[in-house]
Order: structure tokens, then C-alpha cells, then sequence
């Protein structure tokens, strides 16, 4: 079909909303390793999990070999409130970059949570419902899964407890205050109402906190309080099996127009957009029908990819969730406070470490200042200011369309827009202000956080 004829943006109808998930790990050779009782070192039960999840996200989150899982049709109900998501063709973008390349984004940001978090929520939210509990516990960061949780929460009528980092919580009032809106009770984190949080607080007294800290609060909260569960937001299987719809969707509209990518970018924190946006694609690679180029972009100051250690770790900062095999830079490395960018994970999903291990993907680090670069130029040409997580990936989707300006190649690019940046403005501020600063940790501060990985027979 010719070129020409492709739209701005391809929407695909209602009835195309997908009917299964698919779980990329029925395709990989090399299956994750398992989540660990940290305990004993044995492999984490069914039963032992569902002290912590819900009973049938247990059943996902362990299912290594059914391809397809079908939606229940009450998650596609909610679902078509704001799905099927548009594929939008970047010709702005391109005309501006002077590229032959052709570039393509999926973008997850038209819902009130402003992101694609909302796709892995209304799923845990229903499953938990449907097991009759009274409520879910989670953290977040930048607060967009916060967000999209409560949206889910109020929808089901589960009551939801979110420990945002403090960093967050104290930079994002507007973000807190919508979780508030929907319902949710929003705690920053670490915070003195939990054994855990306050033993945080003596250890590092004024710290602004991290994702492994509010895990650990909202962990803590769900198992002891009965009738919750927790949930979370990225990282696990369950939710880059949820999140697929991404790139269900994304191959369904592409290949309308018979248009096969040549690099498929991503950012990465936990693996929950990057894993949903490559998950169909790198079904084909795996099974040999078709190959990729596949980027997980991630931030320079938080690099568990490419500076990270593939090892089992505790996913938490208190150290009382599993141990989950990953890229990571150990449990207690805290960004540094000056980093605005999100993506602030200690490790990485085990599905998506595996798959970078086999050499199924590549990972780059990028800096702030010129992840917010490309940030400003994407908004001022293409008309929609991009979540600061999502600009990772327009960064080095920017970076590869001007290769192909050098080289004269005609490459096909596609990448995540995770969503948009309306609650971000503090991190906006800060760059349009100019002082917004690098920060790149040195060798010696990732040593702090690989002194301490859990010693697990066999660990490499």
C-alpha cells in the first residue's frame, strides 16, 4: 500500500481490542529463573505467593507456558473506555529531523491516569475483586501507577493504601491529589507507619526515598492487614503479560499497512512498557519468523541494565519481598535525589533480564538534560507533551533517526509513549530554569549496593 495513504494516526475499532494477552515467556528458550523464598532459597510456591497476591495474578505471574490468556470480558468493558490506543505516524517529527526514516509511537496517554499503567491496574483491581477482598496496597514513583490504580480501585469499589515516594510525593502534589480524589489514602515514603519504614528512617535519616522502600511499606501493610493484597505496578510477569495490549495493538495497526519496524525503542524502569510494547514482536523473533532490533532505554543516573549485576536480589529495600533474579543495582541504591526523569527502579523485570542475557536486546543509558532536550523538541513539534519516562525512548528514537539521515537508510522506527508529562511541570521547571543537572553514579557507589546481593547458591 502506498505510503500516502497511511494516516496520522491509525486507530484500530472497538471490536479489535485484544481478546488474549500473550505472554512472551511461552516462546522463550530460556524461561525467567524463579522467584526465591528468601528464607529457605527455594522456589516460590503458589501458596506462599498468594499470601502476598491475588490467587489468579499467582497463576499468571508462574505461567511459563500458556501463550495466550484470555481477557475476561469486564477488564475489556473498562478496557474500551480508552482503548484501542491510537498509532500515531511522527511525519512532524521527521519532516523537522530531515530523516528518511519513518517513525511511529503507540500512544498510552488519552485516560485521566496519563499513562499506560491503567492496563495492568483494572486487571488487579478486577482479580481481586473478584476474590472478594476489601482493598490493595501498592507503591509508585513518579505516581502514575498510583494514579491509575485508585482510577481502577474507585471504578471496582476496593479500597487502595499507596505509599508514594517522598520525593515524589513532595514534587507532584497535583499527581497526589487526583490519587486522592479517586479515593486512594496516599502515604510518602519511607514513613513512620510501618515497622519498616521507620527502621528505613533511622538507617538513613532525611533519605527522599525509593521504589524498594515503598515496596517494602506496601508489602508490609497488605500481609498484615487482612482482607488486602499488593499489587504492583511493573517488574513482575503478571503485569508485562497485562500490559501486551500494547503491542497487540501496535502489530494489529502496523500491519493494516503491511508496515514491519526496524527498531522497536522503549523505556525501561521495571520492564512494564518496554515488556508490553516488544512482547508480540519478540514472540516472532524468538520463534524465528521475523527479526527485530529491539532498544530498552533507561536513565544514566538508575542504569541496571547496562551497568546492573544478573543476579538474584531482594526487590524491596527491607528486604521482605522474594528474591527475583535481574538486573540490578541492589536493593538499597537510592537515585540520587536531583534525578526528575522517573524510572527509578532499582532492577529490572526478570522477563525482560533473561531476554537481554540471551542477547535478544539491546539496553543505552541516557542523561537527563538531553532526555528533557528531546522532551521540549517532541512537544513543540508534535503537540503533545511527552511523560518524562516516555522521553528516554523519544530520545534515542530522535538519536537513530538522525543515523539513518547519515546514512541515507530508510529504517522503520517504533517506539512507547508511555504517556503525557501534565504532572511532571516541577521537572519541566527545573530544565527550563536551567538548573537541572547529570548525575551519573560512579563505580564505587554501584559497589555499595552489589556488597550487599543476597548470597544464593549458585548465584553467578
Amino acid at each position: 500500500m502506498s505510503e500516502k495513504k497511511i494516516p496520522y494516526k491509525i486507530y484500530l475499532d472497538e471490536s479489535e481490542i485484544p481478546q488474549n494477552w500473550y505472554n512472551v515467556r511461552a516462546d522463550m528458550p530460556t524461561k525467567p529463573a524463579p522467584l526465591l523464598n528468601p528464607a529457605t532459597g527455594a522456589p516460590l510456591t503458589a501458596e506462599e505467593m498468594s499470601g502476598i497476591f491475588c490467587e489468579e495474578l499467582v497463576a499468571q505471574e508462574l505461567d511459563n507456558d500458556t501463550a495466550y490468556i484470555p481477557i475476561p470480558q469486564e477488564i475489556r468493558d473498562f478496557y474500551k473506555m480508552y482503548r484501542p490506543a491510537p498509532l500515531i505516524r511522527a511525519y512532524c517529527l521527521e519532516k523537522a529531523l530531515g530523516t528518511p526514516a519513518k517513525i511511529y509511537y503507540k500512544f498510552e496517554g488519552n485516560n485521566t491516569s496519563g499513562s499506560h499503567k491503567l492496563n495492568s491496574a483494572i486487571a488487579q483491581a478486577y482479580y481481586a475483586k473478584k476474590q472478594g477482598l476489601k482493598g490493595v496496597t501498592t507503591e509508585t514513583g513518579a505516581g502514575q501507577w498510583g494514579t491509575a490504580l485508585s482510577m481502577a480501585c474507585a471504578y471496582l469499589g476496593l479500597d487502595c493504601k499507596v505509599f508514594m515516594v517522598k520525593v515524589s510525593y513532595e514534587q507532584k502534589p497535583f499527581r497526589r491529589e487526583v490519587m486522592r480524589t479517586y479515593g486512594a489514602e496516599v502515604t510518602p515514603s519511607p514513613s513512620m507507619t510501618t515497622a519498616v519504614g521507620r527502621k528505613i528512617l533511622e538507617e538513613h535519616p532525611g533519605t527522599t526515598g525509593s521504589l524498594g522502600c515503598a515496596i517494602s511499606e506496601a508489602v508490609e501493610v497488605a500481609t498484615s492487614t487482612p482482607g488486602y493484597r499488593y499489587v504492583l505496578g511493573s517488574v513482575l510477569n503478571q503485569v508485562l503479560l497485562h500490559q501486551s495490549v500494547i503491542g497487540l495493538e501496535s502489530k494489529a495497526a502496523l500491519d493494516k499497512y503491511g508496515v514491519k519496524p526496524d527498531i522497536i525503542i522503549g523505556c525501561a524502569g521495571g520492564g512494564s512498557n518496554l515488556g508490553g510494547l516488544i512482547s508480540p514482536f519478540m514472540g516472532e523473533k524468538l520463534r524465528g519468523e521475523k527479526d527485530y532490533r529491539f532498544i530498552a532505554v533507561e536513565p544514566a543516573s538508575c542504569p541496571s541494565f547496562t551497568r546492573g549485576k544478573f543476579a538474584y536480589d531482594f526487590c524491596d529495600t527491607g528486604k521482605i519481598c522474594p528474591l527475583a533474579k535481574m538486573y540490578t543495582l541492589g536493593s538499597g541504591f537510592i537515585p540520587s535525589a536531583n534525578h526528575a526523569g522517573g524510572l527509578r527502579f532499582h532492577g529490572m523485570s526478570s522477563t525482560l533480564s533473561q531476554l537481554y542475557h540471551d542477547g535478544m536486546m539491546e539496553a543505552v543509558a541516557v542523561e537527563q538534560t538531553a532526555v528533557f532536550e528531546a522532551a521540549e523538541k517532541f512537544a513543540r513539534i508534535e503537540g503533545i507533551l511527552p511523560a518524562p519516562e516516555s522521553s528516554h525512548a523519544i530520545r534515542v528514537a530522535i538519536d537513530e533517526a538522525l543515523k539513518c539521515k547519515e546514512t541515507g537508510e530508510e529504517k522503520t522506527i517504533l517506539f512507547g509513549l508511555t504517556g503525557t508529562g501534565y504532572f511532571d511541570m516541577v521537572a519541566y521547571q527545573k530544565f527550563n530554569d536551567g538548573v537541572m543537572t547529570d548525575y551519573i553514579p560512579t563505580d564505587e557507589d554501584l559497589a555499595v549496593g552489589f556488597s550487599a546481593l543476597p548470597v544464593v547458591p549458585g548465584q553467578e
